[in-house]
């Protein structure tokens, strides 16, 4: 089976996506990528995600002193290897999203039922 794309997350503006993806994010900083990929990260959340990977020596920040100002982030060799398990679990996250959601929409019909009982 063929291996989906990355860009391919970007066609998910489904809110349960952006929530699975919430459920690492919260254990494994995820990077800048995601801003653009995945709508509702706030500039904030981006900002202290960004400076905790560089605590953590998965990238490095440079800022140019220039109107307006420009920071880059690049990542480490650290944070290189670190991408290959994010894209790894971004791929099994595409491939498993139709099991995902049947398995969400099951549960919550159950829920309807026991809430209307």
């Amino acid at each position: 089976m063929a291996r989906p794309q990355p860009a391919t997350l970007t066609a998910h503006h489904d809110c349960e996506f952006r929530e699975m993806l919430d459920r690492v994010g919260d254990k494994w900083s995820l990077f800048s990528e995601l801003k653009r990929a995945v709508p509702g990260i706030s500039q904030r959340m981006l900002t202290a995600t960004l400076r905790s990977l560089e605590r953590d020596g998965l990238l490095t920040r440079d800022v140019y002193a220039e109107v307006p100002p420009r920071v880059e982030y690049e990542l480490t060799p650290l944070g290189k290897r670190f991408m290959q398990p994010v894209r790894a679990l971004v791929a099994w996250l595409q491939l498993n999203w139709p099991t995902i959601r049947a398995a969400r929409d099951t549960f919550d019909r159950r829920s309807q039922s026991r809430k209307a009982s």
